[in-house]
């Protein structure tokens, strides 16, 4: 600390005018060497003044005192302050020319005060020295503790890092004078979190002070960092922050199932493509280091599943690829792999990072409906069987290891007319009524194949296809009505009459036609047979006439 100080100079002295710095001669001076000098610019001069902040005292803190060559001590100069804090701040004995601060200040909140004093004539007012302006500094003490402006601070590093490794950088500020002593000089200690962190005394830069932290004994740390002033110092003030390091994941735990064998049972009516089964390799890693595909190895059922990661749970999905079948075959043995996608080249010494485990698939017996040895039986009948007659036999079995007993029937929605009959126990259709193909030609029928015990029923297509006979007249196509011109030629024709016939030869029928009694001894008219074969599209045969 400095002691104001005011210097003042009589005439004929040297003095440093503080406005300009240049070096003035009086020119009031005695004969001899200071003959050659001239009179000073300004007549008084002071050192820049200090004051102390915070000062508490019960009396007005004495700031310096301005003085003029001018003034003889006999009152007729008068000493006027203006400028920053004049009369609410500083004051001045116009008499004497001392300056008091008569309030506390903070250089923080402000450093500097500038402020001009003039001389004057007490009875005219009038300047006898030109108004200069000079400052007074706030001289700063240690009354501010150091800050984290930035705190708290939130920071990551990863798991198994090097000893050393720096974490985050705090800094804390002082608002105390960084220029002057080491009010503002801070220096960093750690009050909580070693012997895991430790923190450079200058920088602030935090390290891990042990390593191969692992994250998943502990994943979160709370330190305290001190900021202490006066360089650490006895006296110093001092300010903390909390600073929350997570130590975030890497791949140093390998997938490992739980057990080495894994049993699941599934009834043999699952739907292909169901699920079933879910198995999962356990990894203590999170997030994408702990990601991992499955695969089946081997197993005695080729085909039979495909294996799936469940991107949410990270499980391996089994699915079902092919029907069931407990009677064929009762289990299936598998073996899965699970191995992490994200491997860490610096962790291959923790591996291998996949697993493997067998799973066995029993199959649950159900029970199943009768299974037809022929899902589509095609049988065939004439149409002039005599009730009673036997068609064919459809038969069925219990495909469960029961074997039970299988009863026969027609769904009659399928043979509403009742043309059929099967055997209950031997399967056997027979025909119940007359038959007429060309009434129906083919009939579809469905046949229930009935398990009593428990109650099951399994489904067959017969179809019966009802073969023809000639059992129909051929008739003419219309009713035929012709008319004769009275001057017609003879042997020109006035008629083409043709037959139809309901019945259907493979080869088509051959019709033969005549006159009838009555008219056959008439001869005006002759009828010529075509003698041609019919089909179902057109007439069976032409009959003309002619007139002689």
């Amino acid at each position: 600390f400095r002691t104001p100080t005011v210097v003042s100079f009589s005439r004929g002295c040297r003095a440093l005018n503080p406005s300009s710095g240049d070096l003035e001669k009086s020119p009031h001076s005695d004969p001899g060497p200071w003959e050659v000098l001239h009179r000073h610019k300004r007549s008084w001069v002071w050192n820049q003044f200090f004051v102390l902040e915070e000062y508490t005292g019960n009396e007005p803190l004495y700031v310096g005192k301005l003085h003029s060559d001018v003034d003889k001590g006999d009152g007729k100069v008068k000493y006027v302050l203006s400028g920053e804090g004049a009369t609410s701040i500083f004051t001045i004995d116009e008499n004497t020319g001392d300056i008091h601060a008569t309030k506390r200040l903070d250089r923080e909140a402000q450093a500097y005060y500038t402020l001009q004093a003039q001389a004057v004539d007490r009875l005219t007012n009038l300047p006898v020295e030109p108004k200069s302006e000079f400052v007074v500094k706030v001289q700063d003490i240690n009354d501010n503790e150091p800050k984290f402006l930035d705190g708290p601070y939130l920071a990551g590093v990863p798991e198994m890092s090097p000893l050393g490794t720096m974490v985050v950088q705090v800094a804390a500020t002082d608002a105390d004078d960084p220029t002057y002593g080491n009010s503002a000089r801070v220096v960093y200690s750690i009050i909580h979190g070693q012997p895991y962190f430790s923190v450079e005394p200058k920088t602030g830069i935090i390290r891990t002070a042990l390593p191969n932290m692992d994250r998943e004994t502990r994943d979160q740390y709370v330190l305290v960092i001190q900021a202490k002033d006066m360089v650490g110092q006895m006296g110093g003030l001092s300010g903390t922050t909390s600073v929350t390091v997570t130590l975030t994941d890497v791949n140093d735990n390998p997938p490992r199932f739980t057990h080495k064998n894994y049993q699941y049972t599934v009834l043999e009516s699952l739907p292909v493509q169901s699920v079933v089964a879910r198995i999962k390799a356990a990894d203590a890693d999170i997030g994408s280091n702990a990601e991992m595909d499955y695969r089946i190895m081997d197993g005695d059922g080729p085909g039979m599943f495909n294996i799936t990661t469940d991107e949410d749970t990270q499980e391996g999905v089994i699915i079902l690829l092919k029907p069931l079948d407990f009677e064929t075959k009762g289990s299936f043995s598998l073996r899965i792999e699970a191995t992490n996608r994200n491997i860490d080249s610096n962790f291959l010494s923790a591996g291998p990072f996949s697993d493997t485990a067998s799973v066995k698939v029993t199959v649950e017996d159900v029970n199943e409906p009768p299974v037809f040895s022929t899902p589509l039986s095609k049988m065939v009948v004439s149409e002039d069987a005599k009730v009673g007659t036997s068609i064919g036999r459809v038969s069925a079995h219990d495909p469960d290891t029961s074997n039970s007993a299988i009863r026969y029937s027609i769904d009659r929605n399928t043979d509403l007319e009742r043309f059929f009959n099967v055997d209950a126990l031997s399967g056997v259709i027979s025909t119940a009524k007359p038959l007429d193909r060309e009434a129906n030609s083919v009939h579809n029928l469905t046949i229930f194949a009935i398990e009593k015990d428990p109650a099951q029923i399994g489904k067959g297509i017969t179809l019966i296809t009802v073969l023809d006979i000639n059992d129909n007249a051929p008739v003419f196509a219309i009713d035929y009505e012709t008319l004769l011109c009275e001057n017609a030629m003879p042997g020109q024709v006035i008629q083409t009459i043709s037959a139809v016939d309901k019945d259907e030869p493979p080869s088509g029928h051959r019709f033969y036609f005549a006159l009838a009694a009555p008219v056959a001894g008439n001869l005006n008219f002759t009828l010529r047979d075509n003698k041609a074969m019919s089909n179902l599209s057109s007439p069976h045969s032409f009959i003309h006439s002619f007139i002689h």
